[in-house]
């Protein structure tokens, strides 16, 4: 038996406070902890991309935000993954790790319990108004009660723009509150449809839907797919919620149809240009809910996720392919194999 851990993992200095604390209660560290010949460390520092110098003998990189980049990985070494923290992985070159023989994977199911719920509080928020009531309280303007009336989501219509995981969830979730049936909108639907929803075309759901809410992934397809054309078939009494990345909604074009009136209102988790470090075009209007792309963060939320990235790193040192991998064809690669067999000497 080895007495040396001989299957080393480092997570991106974002998990950590400046005195080398961990930021978060439980991000499913002790999997790791628990396991024979698995050593854990991290970053020294945040960068917001992963350096080459950062990546020097580790075989696996759990990244929280960073970019990976073909340059971080130019150094080569023997990395052979790197787990996102989460499902989205627009911040990470994926042709670049197939190059590098690094196998990418994304933390799959983790994130729709959480994303899901939070979705339902923001559609909840935006049809009660409760952004205004709460200012009507705060701002001494009770009497102004009757001009904000709100409405139920009972009769309404739910339209999914991406039916994955966290879309799937949502319509789960909803299924008490007395809504029509769901329509949802995902070019990668099997032929015969699913059950419990009606597939329509991206155009038709946002002509009839009374909540549009976003759950696909950034990529070339979806840049800008919520634009002015898009946002001018939404009816005047309808939101757009969006929980998945900035950039697949046209900023301005939204601005727009807000300040004229031609929706109802929107809640925003994520843009185009993060993190924000000044107000952003939306902070003036009183119909629109923000965060800081961290809606759904809870502690029970990075518990699940830190619990799958820990046993996709697990299951590598094992021999085993762990969930969500991006790239599969990198498993036929003879470097990332090579690789691969040097480090399964660990038992499962």
């Amino acid at each position: 038996m080895n007495a040396e851990p001989n299957f080393r993992i480092a997570l991106t200095g974002d998990f950590y406070e400046a005195d080398g604390r961990l930021k978060y209660r439980d991000i499913g560290l002790d999997l790791l902890e628990r396991a024979h010949g698995m050593e854990v460390s991290r970053f020294a520092d945040h960068r917001p991309e992963v350096e080459p110098d950062q990546l020097a003998g580790i075989h696996g990189a759990i990244v929280l935000t960073p970019r990976v980049t073909a340059r971080s990985l130019s150094a080569g070494g023997d990395l052979i993954a790197v787990g996102r923290f989460g499902v989205g992985y627009d911040s990470v070159d994926v042709p670049a790790c197939t190059a590098a023989d690094v196998a990418l994977f994304i933390t799959s199911g983790a994130v729709d319990h959480s994303v899901a719920e939070a979705t339902v509080g923001w559609m909840l928020a935006l049809a009660h108004s409760a952004r205004i009531k709460d200012a009507l309280v705060r701002e001494g303007r009770w009497q102004e009660r009757s001009l904000h009336m709100g409405s139920e989501l009972r009769n309404r219509t739910l339209g999914v723009v991406g039916y994955g995981g966290i879309g799937r969830a949502l319509v789960r979730m909803l299924a008490g509150f007395g809504m029509n049936v769901p329509i949802v909108y995902d070019p990668f639907l099997p032929a015969g449809g699913v059950t419990g929803v009606e597939a329509v075309g991206l155009d038709e759901l946002l002509a009839r839907a009374d909540f549009v809410s976003l759950h696909c992934p950034l990529n070339e397809q979806t840049r800008g797919l919520i634009g002015r054309r898009e946002l001018s078939l939404m009816k005047p009494s309808a939101y757009l919620i969006n929980t998945a990345r900035g950039g697949i909604v046209d900023e301005p074009a939204l601005e727009t149809a807000l300040a004229e009136g031609r929706i109802a209102g929107a809640a925003l988790d994520c843009f185009e240009n993060e993190p924000l470090t000044a107000p952003p075009r939306f902070a003036r209007f009183d119909n629109v809910l923000l965060a800081p792309h961290a809606i759904a963060w809870t502690d029970e939320l990075f518990r699940d996720i830190g619990r799958a990235a820990c046993q996709g790193m697990l299951d590598l040192a094992q021999g085993r392919r762990p969930r969500g991998v991006v790239n599969p064809e990198v498993f036929e690669r003879p470097g990332f194999l090579a690789k691969w067999r040097r480090l399964q000497t660990l038992a499962p």
